[in-house]
């Protein structure tokens, strides 16, 4: 007699597998993976995905979701385990949070999770994460290989200028936020202009204590921070999304809505960002944080004009020593920073004009600007989030930002009629 025949059929093999403390916390999650996954799927607790992730069957696996939300911050250490297990047996990582604090979301995805999606899960999302994964038949990117979602379109070539503090409290961002606005105001009321006002985004890279959005009284929005943790798949609308405007005219990038790790992006990261605004605009402004980061330099390599400000005080003149110096020893252009002098001496101080000269040549620098002191309006102008344009339009400090920007504005003119 022949054999039996089994008249039971093979169990789907187990393509993915949730991670979750506990997974009826969410069940939107349940829903999605059964539409996508059909019975190809398990759940596995913290502990036992540890001990599943060391056997062979493991090897089957195409993708794990970790599922967590504010309750699991404790085990963030047991999460990360996951993870770097996961990471090297090759299994890719979907990590879904529900209100889990930016600094343990970019522990977590510092250590390899391949995508981000938050919790309550959007229509779609957990499809489109699965499909960014290169689920099916899509061809494996060979290594380092640029991702083939980022793509830069726009037609323009903006010019970038970068602002940065060498002290705190030098008016960095004071500065960045005006020359913005006078920039997109450029040729405003000039009837004998031949062209519209350019196009002007300002992105506040200081992700911890990023304040442009106060000074405009803008809204942070959450986008911002999804943006940031996935630049390889930001579009044109992506990065739209995350901006926000002010007046109509200028466009923002708010720094997050919680304080962030300086490094959460990397060169790559800030390339990318940097590259979608020249696309779109003609001018973008940057007020860059007071620390020295990794990509610092490519802020510094990307800038047609990297803009120091500095005060005239002793704080000031040793920072910008060792900014120079360190510069300079990284073989860096150091030609391309413009030095700032804020708050400076009125003209008839002479003993100030004098101290001024003392310090350039002590630095030997050129101190190509020197801003005057704005005093209690520029801080009632911040305070009411508006530009000095609109507070004070009379003050000395804000002509001479005005008369910077339409140079600047000129200048750009001038390059793009000779190319032309």
């Amino acid at each position: 007699m022949s054999a039996a025949v089994s008249l039971s059929p093979d169990p789907a093999p187990i393509l993915a597998c949730t991670v979750s403390r506990d997974v009826s916390n969410f069940d939107l999650l349940i829903e999605d993976m059964e539409s996508e996954l059909g019975e190809s799927w398990g759940d596995l607790s913290f502990e036992d995905a540890a001990v599943f992730l060391t056997q062979p069957d493991a090897q089957n696996l195409e993708f794990i979701a970790i599922a967590i939300d504010g309750e699991d911050e404790g085990d963030i250490n047991r999460i990360a385990a996951i993870i770097t297990g996961a990471k090297e047996r090759g299994v890719r990582v979907i990590l879904i949070a529900e209100e889990v604090s930016p600094i343990a979301l970019h522990q977590l995805l510092r250590l390899g999770a391949d995508d981000f999606v938050p919790y309550p899960l959007p229509e779609g999302a957990l499809h489109e994460a699965i499909e960014r994964l290169g689920q099916g038949d899509a061809p494996q990117l060979p290594p380092h290989a640029e991702s083939p979602t980022f793509k830069v379109s726009g037609g323009r070539d903006g010019a970038v200028l970068a602002v940065h503090g060498l002290a705190g409290g030098v008016g960095a961002t004071t500065f960045a936020v005006n020359l913005a606005w006078e920039l997109a105001s450029a040729g405003e009321g000039n009837k004998k202009a031949a062209s519209p006002p350019p196009r002007v985004c300002l992105l506040d890279f200081d992700f911890q204590y990023g304040s442009a959005s106060t000074y405009l009284d803008l809204p942070r929005r959450e986008v911002v921070f999804e943006m940031l943790t996935d630049t390889a798949h930001m579009d044109a609308e992506s990065f739209q999304a995350a901006l926000v405007t002010f007046n109509d005219r200028l466009h923002v990038l708010t720094a997050p809505a919680d304080m962030l790790p300086l490094d959460i992006v990397s060169g790559e990261d800030i390339e990318r960002i940097l590259a979608m605004a020249r696309a779109h605009y003609d001018f973008v402004v940057i007020d860059m944080p007071t620390t020295v980061v990794s990509w610092t330099e490519t802020v510094l390599h990307q800038a047609h004009v990297y803009f120091g400000l500095i005060e005239l005080d002793m704080r000031s003149a040793q920072n910008a020593l060792r900014m120079i110096r360190a510069l300079k020893a990284e073989g860096l252009p150091l030609e391309k920073m413009r030095y700032v002098l804020n708050r400076a001496p009125k003209f008839t101080d002479l003993t100030g004009k004098s101290r001024i000269k003392r310090l350039a040549e002590s630095l030997d620098i050129s101190i190509e600007l020197q801003l005057s002191d704005g005093g209690r309006p520029v801080t009632q102008a911040n305070d009411h989030g508006l530009p000095l344009a609109v507070t004070t339009p009379k003050l000395p400090l804000r002509k001479e930002i005005q008369k910077l920007a339409l140079s600047l504005a000129e200048l750009a003119q001038s390059a793009e009629a000779a190319q032309g």
